[in-house]
């Protein structure tokens, strides 16, 4: 479940020290347990006659495994796709947790801006957070910065959508919340001289 792709039995036997045959025969096992068969009947192909140790039937999972592409993988079963999704587009309408609309605000006020730039302006890391503004579709990738190559990220129009705005022109000037910075204008005119 943590990787982004089918894991091969000969990875998942390397991870975790058993052979190639044992991950085999516990990875069919576990596919025949997702599928509901908690006995061992091979000759049964319907998952609604397998019975289980205490005389119940079994149902299958929500989740079923499979081999693809040459790899295991852990899928949720098609017949529960609207209870998933349903859980999913609930997801995206959350509302922002506090981290999350820090990460926002200063990617609006400093686009195009890395990742490394925003984590150093809010002190902790901000990765996950990043991910998340992207899958919502806040958050797009602009292209690479030219002197680290790193990832380079603005707002979106959707952003722009949910914000009731036009452009990033129209945010809210942010100096007249912040405070004891009266007459900082004065300190940027001086600096030019």
């Amino acid at each position: 479940m943590v990787i982004d792709q089918p894991a091969t039995a000969a990875e998942l036997a390397s991870g975790l020290n058993l052979t190639v045959d044992v991950v085999e025969d516990l990875l069919a096992e576990l596919q025949r347990e997702y599928n509901g068969y908690t006995v061992n009947a091979p000759d049964v192909d319907d998952a609604s006659f397998a019975i289980n140790t205490a005389g119940f039937r079994a149902a299958p999972r929500g989740f079923e495994l499979r081999n693809i592409a040459g790899g295991w993988r852990i899928y949720s079963r098609a017949e529960f796709a609207d209870i998933v999704g349903g859980f999913v587009l609930e997801g995206q309408t959350a509302r922002l947790t506090q981290a999350a609309l820090e990460t926002l605000a200063v990617i609006a006020y400093r686009q195009p801006v890395s990742r490394a730039r925003v984590s150093a302006i809010r002190g902790v890391n901000v990765d996950s957070v990043v991910r998340t503004l992207t899958q919502r579709g806040l958050i797009e990738d602009s292209g690479n910065d030219p002197e680290s190559g790193a990832i380079l990220y603005r707002t979106t129009s959707y952003f722009l959508e949910r914000m009731g705005i036009g452009s990033v022109a129209e945010l809210p000037h942010l100096s007249p919340h912040l405070p004891g910075l009266e007459g900082i204008e004065e300190f940027y005119d001086a600096g030019r001289m």
